[in-house]
C-alpha cells in the first residue's frame, strides 16, 4: 500500500494503525536489516504520513515518515496541526545508535511529536534502548498490547531476521531457477538460460545488496561464473559481493571469480562451516575483508546461496535459508537434475512447508515470461 493509497485513511485503534505500518514495511526488501514501517496519525485517527525502510544504508522508516509529515504540514499550512497532537506508530522499537544512518531517536525528538507507539521491542544489541531514551526525554512511549501486535501482523514481520540475528549469523537468501517440471538443467547439463532476461535482472538486483554469494565447486567447474552484481546494461556495479565456493574440489587457476578483489574457498560441504569461516573475515590469498564488506561495517549481514542442487539442498536441509526466490520458467525439460534433493525427507510429514512472502514485489509476480515466487522459510 503506497503513501498515496493511505492518504485520508482513518484508523480506529492500535491494531489498525500497526496493520498499516506493516503494509508499509512490506514495501521494503529483506536482508541485513529488518523490515520496518511507520505511520503518523492525527488525534482523530487520520493518517498524515507514512514511511518504510528501503534497505541497508537508506533512511529508516521513522525518518521517512517524519519527512512525509513535514511535507504534509507544508502543503496544509492552514490546518495548523501541532506535532504534539499526533502519534508515531512503528513496527519496531526505534534505534538509538549511529550506524550508516543517525539514531532515529534524535529525529523523533527534533520533530515535536510527543506520543510514540511501537509493536516489537528490540532489547538486545546496539539497536535497543530507543524507547527508554525517548521516555527519558519526556515523551509518552509504549509498546502496543501483544494481542493487537499479533493481529496486525507485526509479530511475524521479521521472524526469520530475528532468528538469524539471535543465532549470530547473517540473513540468508537463496535463488532457484527451474523449469515447470522442477529441473535446473537439461539431461546433457546445459542450463544457460532456463529463465529469461527479466529474471536475471532481478537476480542481479538481489546480488547487489548482499555481502557474499555462495556456490559449489560443481557450479564453478561447469559454468565458470564471475558472481558479480551487474546493472541492466551488464556493467559491474561499484559494490560487489564476495564470491564464496563451497566444496572439496580445487578452484581452477583461471576461474573467473578469481578476478575480483577477494574470494573464499571453504573446502567443506557443511554450511555452518562456511558461515564460521566467513565470520572470521579471512579470504583467499591473505585478503582480509573484516572492515570492508561490500555494504560497510565489520559484520557479515546478508548471504546469497546461488549454488546448484547440492549446495542449495545442504543449506535448506540445515535450516539456514531464510527466504527463497523461485524463478519459474515456462519450460518442460522432461529430464535432468532437480533443484532440490533432501533424501532425509522421506514422508509428507517431513516436508519443508514454506509460506509466500509479500515483501518487496509481492509473493507472486511476473518477470517477462517467467513467474517469480517469493517464499519465507518456516
Amino acid at each position: 500500500m503506497s503513501a498515496l493509497e493511505i492518504a485520508d485513511t482513518t484508523v480506529a485503534g492500535p491494531e489498525e494503525a500497526l496493520a498499516l505500518a506493516v503494509a508499509q514495511a512490506l514495501r521494503g526488501t529483506r536482508g541485513a536489516n529488518p523490515l520496518v514501517g511507520a505511520i503518523i496519525t492525527a488525534s482523530d485517527g487520520r493518517v498524515l504520513a507514512s514511511g518504510f525502510h528501503r534497505g541497508r544504508g537508506t533512511a529508516h522508516a521513522e525518518v521517512e515518515a517524519l519527512a512525509g509529515f513535514n511535507r504534509f504540514k507544508a502543503s496544509n499550512a492552514t490546518s495548523r496541526i501541532d506535532p504534539a497532537d499526533t502519534t508515531l506508530w512503528i513496527t519496531l522499537e526505534p534505534c538509538d545508535h549511529t550506524g550508516t544512518t543517525g539514531p532515529c531517536t534524535e529525529a523523533i525528538l527534533a520533530s515535536g511529536i510527543r506520543t510514540v507507539r511501537y509493536a516489537v521491542a528490540d532489547p538486545t544489541g546496539p539497536d535497543g534502548g530507543g524507547a527508554a531514551r525517548l521516555r527519558s526525554a519526556g515523551l509518552d512511549v509504549a509498546q502496543v498490547d501483544a494481542e493487537q501486535v499479533c493481529g496486525s501482523g507485526a509479530a511475524d514481520l521479521n521472524r526469520r531476521w530475528m532468528l538469524a540475528r539471535d543465532s549470530g549469523r547473517p540473513f540468508v537468501t537463496a535463488h532457484l531457477a527451474q523449469s515447470l517440471d522442477g529441473r535446473v538443467a537439461a539431461a546433457d547439463g546445459t542450463s544457460q538460460w532456463i529463465t529469461g532476461p527479466e529474471s536475471r535482472r532481478h537476480a542481479h538486483r538481489v546480488r547487489s545488496r548482499v555481502d557474499a554469494i555462495v556456490v559449489g565447486t560443481g557450479t564453478v567447474l561447469a559454468d565458470n561464473p564471475r558472481l558479480t552484481a551487474r546493472d541492466e546494461d551488464g556493467h559491474d556495479l561499484p559494490r560487489q559481493p564476495v564470491p564464496v565456493v563451497q566444496g572439496r574440489r580445487a578452484v581452477p587457476a583461471g576461474a573467473a571469480l578469481r578476478g575480483g578483489a577477494s574470494w573464499l574457498h571453504v573446502q567443506s560441504h557443511e554450511p555452518q562451516l562456511v558461515l564460521d569461516q566467513l565470520n572470521t573475515g579471512y579470504l583467499a590469498e591473505g585478503t582480509t575483508v573484516s572492515t570492508a564488506w561490500p555494504h560497510g561495517g565489520t559484520s557479515l549481514g546478508h548471504v546469497l546461496i546461488e549454488g546448484g542442487p547440492t549446495v542449495l539442498s545442504s543449506w535448506m536441509g540445515a535450516g539456514l535459508v531464510d527466504e527463497l526466490f523461485l524463478y519459474q520458467a515456462p519450460l518442460v525439460l522432461g529430464s535432468g537434475p532437480s533443484g532440490l534433493d533432501l533424501p532425509q525427507h522421506t514422508t509428507l510429514s517431513h516436508a519443508l512447508r514454506l509460506t509466500l512472502d509479500a515483501a518487496e514485489n509481492g509473493a507472486i509476480s511476473r518477470l517477462g515470461d517467467d513467474v517469480l515466487l517469493h517464499y519465507a522459510a518456516p
